[in-house]
């Protein structure tokens, strides 16, 4: 496999990932009343039934972000091969981390919608300690990874246009809190699945940039 190969197949796999993780967060929170600003009701919403399915099509996606990972990685290697290889394990231990998360979702929804009512916030708070606390960590990744993405493409020397670097996830969730915010009966869609939208719109541009690109380009840049 040519380097301009691996480029593109690893955008593909990063692709597929926002789209099968999007469809299972999409599954296990969204809420047509929209109740995000108020702890953990939305689950309310959310039968066992959709939360399995969501569970599954998501945990079964997530590991697929780990390859994207390389494909950003191998984007931005002629800026900085250590900088590059950085993004690549600070996004790829995020999203080992946020599997996990993503794995606790459909227990969330069962305490939510199953516990007795004397039990609900005593269970909340262990589920809280246990796994909301782990979103520190992806939130973290995602802010690192996001800043040297942009310092590597403003520098005009990684495999992207200096444009891409409004592609950042972390400029693209905001958008969506944006959405959210002024047009809620939109926003309410893209809340749930704000993160898997950034990374949606971030692997279908590089993956179109790397296929689009003279193959030769390529493998002399990345080789």
């Amino acid at each position: 496999m040519t380097d301009w190969q691996k480029l593109v197949a690893t955008g593909i796999f990063g692709l597929i990932a926002s789209v099968l993780v999007g469809i299972g967060e999409f599954l296990l929170h969204y809420d047509p009343l929209a109740r995000y600003a108020q702890g953990f009701m939305y689950f309310k919403g959310v039968s066992q039934e959709r939360a399995s399915l969501g569970h599954f099509i998501g945990v079964l996606g997530a590991p697929l972000y780990v390859v994207g990972a390389w494909h950003l990685n191998l984007m931005l290697q002629p800026a900085s091969r250590v900088w590059a290889r950085i993004v690549f394990f600070v996004m790829a231990y995020g999203c080992i981390i946020g599997a996990v998360w993503i794995g606790s979702r459909a227990t969330a929804a069962l305490i939510v919608t199953g516990a007795p009512p004397e039990a609900l916030q005593s269970e909340l708070a262990l589920y809280e300690l246990r796994y909301e606390n782990l979103l520190t960590i992806v939130r973290a990744a995602v802010l690192m990874v996001s800043g040297i993405f942009v310092w590597l493409v403003l520098t005009g020397r990684s495999l992207y246009p200096r444009w891409t670097a409004a592609l950042n996830p972390i400029l693209l969730i905001m958008a969506s809190f944006l959405v959210f915010w002024l047009a809620p009966q939109i926003g309410k869609y893209l809340m749930p699945i704000a993160l898997n939208v950034a990374y949606f719109i971030l692997f279908s541009v590089s993956t179109a940039i790397a296929f689009q690109s003279d193959k030769e380009m390529f493998n002399d840049q990345v080789s």
